[in-house]
């Protein structure tokens, strides 16, 4: 138990790098939490650095997910220490100890975790949102339905075992109440679309 709790505090870790921070520094100078909507992720990369910059941060946080759960496996392939590993990659993205505990969404980090999990769930997941990005164009928006719609899919889908389950519910819910103040934007109608200018209030609320 100890070797897995091992790769469970690494995990934790690995989720906690700061990419979008570290990426947008280097590429421009500046801090991307005083920029855009002020989120540590990739689209606030996208808006302060560029769709390069973007694209890099998405790979990367996928990676923060991904790479720990594979860890676990070659440790534990256990549900219950799977299912801890992947938990503990959002939960360091969404709060990192390297940024006082204030991160990103989890979106890109929680599809890294559970590709290899539970695959046909992230994917139909994955689809879900881009289909609502699509239509609406909304990132927080298709964020939010493609996570709330997760759980279900990996019990109806995957048919995965309860350990999974519990932990695919626990990352929903995380990442949905990381997207409280887009969730209020979005039930005033002043979310904005992709590509629309915003005058981003200082809650950090963005995607």
């Amino acid at each position: 138990m100890t070797t897995e709790l091992v790769v469970v505090g690494l995990a934790y870790l690995a989720g906690s790098l700061p990419s979008a921070y570290l990426v947008v520094l280097l590429l421009t100078g500046k801090d991307v939490r005083r920029t855009g909507s002020g989120n540590v992720g990739a689209t606030n990369t996208v808006r302060t650095a560029g769709w390069t910059a973007g694209a890099m941060v998405a790979v990367i946080d996928v990676a923060k997910g991904l790479v720990p759960v594979l860890a676990m496996s070659a440790v534990d392939p256990a549900s219950r220490w799977l299912g801890a590993a992947a938990t503990a990659a959002v939960l360091g993205h969404c709060f990192p100890v390297w940024l006082r505990f204030r991160g990103g969404k989890g979106v890109a980090t929680a599809c890294g975790a559970f590709a290899t999990l539970t695959p046909w769930s992230a994917l139909i997941a994955a689809a879900v949102w881009l289909v609502v990005l699509a239509v609406r164009r909304v990132v927080s928006l298709a964020s939010v339905i493609g996570v709330a719609v997760f759980p279900m899919l990996v019990v109806f889908v995957d048919h995965a075992p309860f350990d999974l389950v519990a932990a695919a519910t626990i990352v929903a819910a995380v990442i949905v109440i990381r997207h409280h103040t887009n969730i209020a934007r979005l039930a005033a109608g002043t979310e904005p679309k992709i590509g629309e200018r915003h005058p981003w209030d200082r809650d950090g609320g963005g995607e």
